[in-house]
């Protein structure tokens, strides 16, 4: 299993990176909150995890342990795939959802797109306890980006949304001085 890459961010994206390791580029699908935590630096470090399903080989990348452990957490609930839990992470940091759950807060949970109330309910069902034991930082870092528009419409076109109905959605949420992950997290409760 591979459990992190170390080496040259070649391209950032919102929603992917490639990160050349030895001569190897390999494309890392991210989180926004992975997004906004990556320095532009040469050199990086992603912590990751490896999905193979039947059709594609997929690695997911994150800025930190405890938001990979979040994503592990959440794709071992019946209903949540590794998109969905891309999503979720794009649209809560893991101590927003991580607090939710153990407030089980339903309404939070459920605002998430493509998430039902029967899915929020087995969210919080089946981690509730496993929550109540870990401590997830409440750090959220934003960048700055002159095209913060372009991004999030970028992002949410990689995320499967019709680009315009995203771009739709950015317009009613955009006052210009938001990131990109908040324009793309105020976005998604719209579509």
């Amino acid at each position: 299993m591979i459990t992190h890459l170390n080496g040259k961010l070649v391209e950032k994206n919102p929603t992917n990176l490639v990160v050349e390791c030895a001569g190897i580029g390999y494309e890392v699908k991210i989180s926004l909150h992975t997004f906004s935590a990556i320095k532009s630096d040469e050199s990086i470090k992603i912590f990751t995890q490896f999905v193979v399903r039947e059709d594609a080989q997929i690695l997911y990348g994150f800025a930190t342990t405890e938001e990979r452990e979040m994503f592990n957490h959440l794709v071992s609930v019946s209903g949540i795939g590794p998109n969905t839990a891309m999503i979720m992470l794009s649209s809560l940091i893991p101590s927003e959802i991580a607090g939710a759950i153990v407030a089980e807060d339903v309404k939070t949970i459920q605002g998430v797109k493509g998430i039902g109330a029967k899915t929020a309910q087995r969210v919080i069902i089946d981690l509730k306890d496993k929550m109540a034991k870990f401590e997830f930082s409440s750090d959220n870092i934003f960048v700055e980006n002159n095209t913060k528009r372009f991004d999030a419409l970028t992002a949410l076109a990689s995320l499967g949304f019709d680009k315009k109905a995203a771009e739709k959605a950015l317009d009613k949420v955009s006052t210009g001085d938001e990131s990109v992950e908040q324009l793309i997290k105020h976005a998604l409760k719209i579509l």
